[in-house]
């Protein structure tokens, strides 16, 4: 099924992908214009990146899901709180069977499976696995355009896809600029912080194709895309940003993230 642009939905869901990739790569390009230890105080980044995610999760993911649920022959909040759950299991799970060190942390807190793998590929797995919800969640809301729905828009995919690219760009940063002060060259660090947001297209166009194949599912589709997100904001990125021990600077940062995240999604949606 097409829509009224004439471009399939799960080709709209790859673009949007590709968009939040090449902002992770822009942000990860920060580490040709620093020096080897250039300090930067990623804790406000971080946190705006968890306020994008929050508004994101609820706005463009658990209000059209909830919506979309009250047609059912279940209560309204049924499938959207399963699919809620189920999301943030999910990411809870791959947690526990993929080896991955949170950025910070030394070697010993690394989590998952023991392994002898290098730290930096600890810290890249880290990265790449609370990217995949993220790319599911814009895969999700493009192919609920080709499902037909009321409640989805064009504009509402378009704006959330702009509001992940947006927070991308700091965890770009977050990985290429550590990896530079272990030693490793601009080149290689550009690399492997690009890489890590590489699973963005592969994980929209799966969550799109899905749900153009069934449409039963969106409501819970959609909420599984927003416990994902929530589960890495609550796990990852809030204390990570706080890590320092400031918690204003994160604290404002996600106050600034939601409300740009919310202005994209009402303006757009």
């Amino acid at each position: 099924m097409e829509i009224l642009t004439g471009i399939h939905p799960v080709f709209l869901a790859l673009l949007g992908g590709l968009f939040t990739y090449f902002m992770t790569a822009a942000g990860a390009a920060g580490v040709f214009f620093t020096g080897k230890n250039a300090s930067y105080k990623m804790d406000g980044m971080l946190g705006f990146a968890a306020g994008v995610m929050i508004a994101a999760s609820f706005w463009s993911l658990l209000a059209p899901a909830l919506e979309l649920a009250e047609g059912s022959k279940l209560p309204a909040w049924v499938p959207v709180a399963l699919g809620f759950l189920t999301g943030g299991f999910s990411i809870w799970g791959v947690d526990k069977l993929l080896p991955h060190l949170h950025l910070g942390d030394s070697m010993d807190k690394a989590e998952g499976p023991k392994t002898s793998w290098r730290r930096s590929t600890l810290l890249i797995l880290a990265v790449t696995l609370h990217n995949i919800p993220e790319g599911l969640a814009v895969g999700v809301a493009f192919g609920a355009i080709g499902a037909g729905l009321s409640s989805a828009s064009l504009a509402g995919a378009v704006a959330l896809a702009i509001g992940i690219g947006v927070q991308n760009f700091p965890e770009g940063m977050a990985i290429s600029m550590p990896l530079r002060r272990e030693g490793m060259s601009k080149g290689r660090s550009f690399w492997y912080g690009q890489l890590s947001g590489i699973v963005e297209p592969i994980s929209a166009v799966i969550g799109a194709s899905l749900v153009m194949i069934s449409q039963s599912i969106l409501p819970f589709a959609l909420a599984f895309a927003a416990g994902a997100m929530i589960f890495v904001v609550v796990e990852e990125l809030i204390p990570e940003a706080q890590r320092e021990g400031n918690t204003d600077r994160p604290t404002v940062g996600a106050m600034i993230g939601f409300t740009l995240m919310m202005i994209l999604d009402v303006a757009l949606g």
